[in-house]
């Protein structure tokens, strides 16, 4: 389903049957992305509709005609996702990168591939569970969503070197558990 400047225009002056068919699709199009961030549908909704409503009350202020909309709303959404992050972060919590960059550098070139496993999409969201909040943040910013690290340091207010630390325990720790999974999945077929 596209999305058409009718129903942007509709939307941007509050006709509400225009806003449900602009949510029905923003909802189909974005609760995955927002699922990667949150551990229950509960919270990744409640994003995406923060996240709506910027873009609803945004579509006032863009030209409608040169609009890309599903770009732009995309980074909308992200960008929501991440000051939901920083509203809702431990502040408290506090990591001491014991890596040096040489480590950093080394880790974060080797990667295995171990897709063999044929994981399903909701299987990765549940490995990315796992592991610390703010590593798989960085770990989706980088490599699902395509940030820097410098990007992904500005976002989370955090060092670029951070960012890099993060993206290689993230690594380590779903190397780990894809380690584990693969070794139950060789035992269940051993005679």
């Amino acid at each position: 389903m596209q999305v058409t400047k009718q129903i942007l225009l509709g939307s941007a002056e509050n006709d509400r049957r225009a806003q449900k068919v602009l949510y029905e699709y923003c909802y189909r199009q974005f609760i995955r992305l927002c699922m990667r961030y949150y551990a229950n549908h509960e919270d990744a909704r409640h994003a995406l509709n923060n996240g709506f409503l910027k873009i609803v009350n945004g579509l006032q202020n863009v030209d409608l005609d040169e609009l890309n909309f599903a770009a732009w709303a995309k980074r909308i959404i992200v960008n929501t996702l991440i000051d939901e992050y920083r509203k809702n972060k431990n502040h408290n919590q506090v990591i001491i990168a014991r890596e040096t960059e040489a480590e950093l550098a080394n880790s974060a070139e080797k990667v295995e591939n171990l897709g063999a496993l044929e994981l399903n999409y909701q299987e990765i969201l549940d490995l990315l569970k796992t592991i610390p909040p703010i590593s798989a943040h960085v770990f989706t910013l980088y490599v699902i969503d395509g940030y820097n690290h410098k990007e992904i340091g500005d976002l989370l207010e955090i060092s670029e070197g951070t960012s890099k630390w993060h993206l290689s325990t993230a690594r380590k720790l779903l190397r780990e558990r894809l380690e584990l999974m693969e070794n139950r999945y060789e035992k269940r077929f051993v005679i």
